[in-house]
């Protein structure tokens, strides 16, 4: 009950003595806060003022009540009085307080001495800013600190409906004393029931939780159950331990019926600049999944396999911005079994936290400084990468080793990048009336082992074994000046003329050696000129409706491209057209490939825009060249003697570019994206619907297709998936709730879930069945029963 009812009795006395029915009192003159009033004054309404001997007293007739303002602090009441002998204050009949954090206390009767350090209330009740409610019988102030409350029941849910009627809530504690520490922010039980939905469900002698209020606080965090045919039952119970404001560790054991415990921790800092966050396990055990242990061809089911040994795992990072324009971090992410997070279902091991992110199945290392000011940006950073993917051989069979151990990605194809260095700049004012942007790069790249295509060109593979031939290494200088200028004609046309140069300097070693190439240095340049052109048209075809269509074309040409094929394909081995990539100078992402040569580029976007905010928009465009450009032209993985076009940028013509997006309510909103090619086929596509029915029914259907590699294979990777997700409300709080990926390449299920849901805001708990088939699972399929709870206030299994 913190600043409890009144300001004090002088100010009670003041304004009593006054007479006044309404009144507002402020004897030191300062700023008004957010309630208007000065500090020290206090503005009351009352039907009724005046005073008997020592005894001030203001009174409300029939059913209004007094209102007092004070201290951004707000009390109701029927009656309120306060004697100036004995310094108690006094409120009577549906008395209501709320003091500057929202906090909510009702009573029917409630005295509090003039020190608001003690205090009595009869039928208390509280509401907290966050939803939650504490109520008793009676409540004694014994302190400033200390609250002292007799037969109380604590809960985070809603005690009343939306229409105001009274509602069990879903999930309360009942005890016969409760104990609020504001000074240790905790609130203490004795004998402590717990209730789901009013039927108890278990009994503690003594219990404690922290203050709603408290953001966080050492104690026992919802354990998370689950099952898994590897590892069986299994519980994992955190404990978060704040060691300060600014410190914390979490201790999440995962106890095991059939396989040794997993110790997880995560340790976290706050420093004055920067954060830090370690996080890792260990356990001590065989490895364990499917296994061919005599021989026959038959998998063994979730067996344990080979001699013990420690397994670990460490996901940690950190990032400092301290003042100025310089920034660093680090990520160092390594685990000892590729099979780990799989086998023991750790959550969440791929996070991006990293100036570079490694993709699904790949746990990036790096270091990494940046520079920052508002015309200039420099960053230096050096990274290694550990695949946990399955060798794409071997990905689509159940190939094992020797040791019965599916076969994984060869990190010594993977490169080590030591430095990486990205800047740029731009001068403060305007340059022959335009934007001038000067870039700037250079890598160092580094192999172990021998990797074929795409890295290297069709020109330079060998013809003959590869096996224990030296990894390529390469090193890149790049430089590049960029000017565009902005010109808007009286009619309304968009004009941007732009120039842009670039030189780049290769130095490549270790190439195959049979084909008499030594450590290469390569040179080249390209210089480009153009013009994008746009004309946007606004039209209103309805009241509350407008059609707004947009054509761009872009018109360049460059000098001839010198793509060397002794240069290596490291950063443009992936390049996704769409309207944005589509009119750049540079479409590929890194630099070692590029377009030469006139080119034209042409789109359309038209949106319909109508009643507050529902609209619908649809682009269309494509690339013309002068020439074909044979060296996009990729080996196909299956058939490295042919070769396709991944890109659609090879031809004449590059693909065409699709893409829409589609609001028709604020309930359903859905996107979508293709590449199509000159024959009408689809290369590339995605597209997205989500829906909202009800308050809480939602549903989200999204697509992926990639058919670009026109050879099926082991190698090949086109695929093809098709992902749902949804809850339904059947009853009240209680519905179900369904997710499941398709791969239609290969006509599985690859993940899917299915359960029971209740959910009423402050207590949501799921139980159903889970089922991972995922092709990059090495130990086979896993499925069991999940359980997932979360509460309002006490946490939850996401933690």
């Amino acid at each position: 009950m913190r600043h409890r009812l009144l300001a004090g009795a002088a100010v009670i006395a003041l304004l009593a003595l006054a007479g006044a029915a309404r009144a507002q009192d402020a004897p030191v003159p300062s700023t008004p806060g957010a309630d208007g009033l000065t500090p020290g004054s206090v503005y009351i309404e009352a039907d009724a003022a005046g005073r008997d001997g020592d005894v001030i007293t203001a009174e409300g007739a029939g059913s209004d009540r007094v209102l007092a303002r004070f201290r951004n602090a707000t009390l109701r009441a029927g009656a309120i009085s306060y004697d100036l002998r004995q310094g108690i204050a006094t409120a009577d009949r549906q008395v209501e307080f709320t003091d500057p954090e929202g906090n909510v206390v009702f009573a029917s009767h409630l005295e509090l001495d003039s020190d608001l350090r003690a205090g009595v209330a009869v039928d208390f009740a509280t509401r907290f800013r966050n939803g939650a409610n504490l109520m008793a019988a009676t409540a004694v102030r014994r302190s400033v600190n200390v609250n002292e409350l007799n037969y109380a029941i604590f809960t985070p849910c809603p005690i009343c409906d939306d229409e105001g009627n009274a509602r069990q809530p879903s999930v309360s504690i009942q005890a016969e004393k409760v104990v609020q520490n504001e000074e240790l922010r905790a609130i203490l039980y004795r004998n402590a029931v717990f209730r789901v939905g009013g039927v108890p469900v278990f009994y503690l002698p003594f219990f404690a939780h922290p203050d709603p209020t408290v953001e966080r606080a050492s104690g026992f965090l919802v354990p998370i159950p689950s099952y898994d045919e590897g590892r069986g039952l299994s519980l994992e119970v955190p404990y978060l331990r704040v060691v300060s404001p600014s410190e914390d560790w979490l201790i999440s054991p995962q106890l095991n019926t059939d396989v040794a415990p997993l110790l997880n921790l995560q340790w976290r800092r706050r420093f004055a600049d920067g954060t830090v966050v370690a996080r890792g396990g260990y356990t001590y055990e065989r490895n364990f999944g499917d296994f061919d242990l005599d021989g026959d061809g038959d998998r063994e089911s979730n067996v344990k396999f080979g001699d013990r040994t420690s397994r670990s795992y460490i996901l940690s990072h950190g990032r400092f911005d301290p003042q100025g324009p310089w920034r660093w971090g680090f990520t160092v992410e390594q685990v000892s079994d590729k099979t780990l997070f799989d086998r023991y279902d750790v959550r969440d091991p791929y996070q991006d936290n990293g100036l570079y992110y490694g993709d699904q199945r790949r746990l990036i290392s790096q270091i990494y400084v940046e520079r920052q000011t508002a015309r200039s940006y420099i960053s230096v950073a050096a990274f290694s990468i550990q695949s946990l993917r399955l060798d794409p051989a071997f990905a689509d069979t159940d190939f094992r080793d020797p040791q019965g151990f599916k076969v994984f990605e060869n990190e010594g194809q993977l490169p080590l990048a030591a430095p990486l260095i990205e800047a740029r700049w731009e001068p403060d004012g305007p340059v022959f009336g335009g934007r001038l942007r000067l870039r700037g790069s250079a890598v160092s790249l580094a192999r172990d082992d021998y990797v074929g295509g795409p890295v290297l060109r069709p020109e330079i593979i060998p013809a003959g074994p590869t096996l224990g031939l030296p990894g390529i290494d390469s090193r890149r200088v790049s430089g590049q000046a960029e000017w565009r200028r902005t010109l808007i004609s009286a009619s309304g046309v968009r004009w941007e003329p732009f120039i842009d140069v670039r030189a780049d300097l290769y130095s490549v070693d270790d190439l195959p050696p049979m084909l008499g190439l030594e450590e290469e240095a390569i040179s080249r340049g390209r210089a480009t000129a153009g013009l994008d052109i746009s004309y946007p048209l606004f039209r209103q075809v309805a009241p509350g409706a407008d059609l707004i269509l947009e054509p761009t074309a872009q018109l360049s040409a460059s000098t001839t491209s010198d793509l060397d094929p002794r240069i290596p394909v490291e950063d443009s081995q992936t390049l996704e057209l769409d309207e944005s990539s589509l009119f750049r100078t540079d479409r590929f992402p890194g630099h070692d490939l590029y377009e030469g040569g006139a080119r034209l580029t042409l789109g359309a976007r038209a949106t319909l825009r109508w009643d507050q905010g529902r609209q619908a928009s649809l682009f269309i465009g494509r690339s013309y060249r002068a020439d074909e450009e044979p060296a996009f032209l990729t080996p196909v993985p299956d058939a490295p003697t042919q070769l396709y076009d991944p890109f659609g940028l090879a031809a004449q013509s590059s693909d065409w570019v699709v893409q829409g997006s589609f609001s028709p309510s604020d309930r359903i909103r859905g996107w979508g994206h293709a590449t199509i090619d000159a024959s009408g086929e689809i290369r590339r596509a995605e597209a997205a619907v989500d829906g909202r029915w009800g308050r809480r029914n939602l549903a989200t259907v999204s697509y992926i297709l990639d058919q670009s590699n026109p050879v099926p294979g082991p190698l090949n990777r086109n695929y093809e998936f098709v992902q749902l997700s949804g809850q339904q409300f059947v009853y009240g709080n209680w519905g179900v709730t369904a997710s499941g990926i398709a791969d239609l390449e290969r006509d599985i299920i690859t993940r899917s879930e299915v359960g029971l849901l209740f959910d009423d805001d402050c207590f949501r708990f799921e139980i159903g069945y889970r089922r991972d088939n995922t092709r990059v699972r090495p130990t086979g399929p896993s499925e069991g029963i999940y359980v997932r709870l979360n509460l309002a206030t006490f946490g939850g299994t996401g933690y």
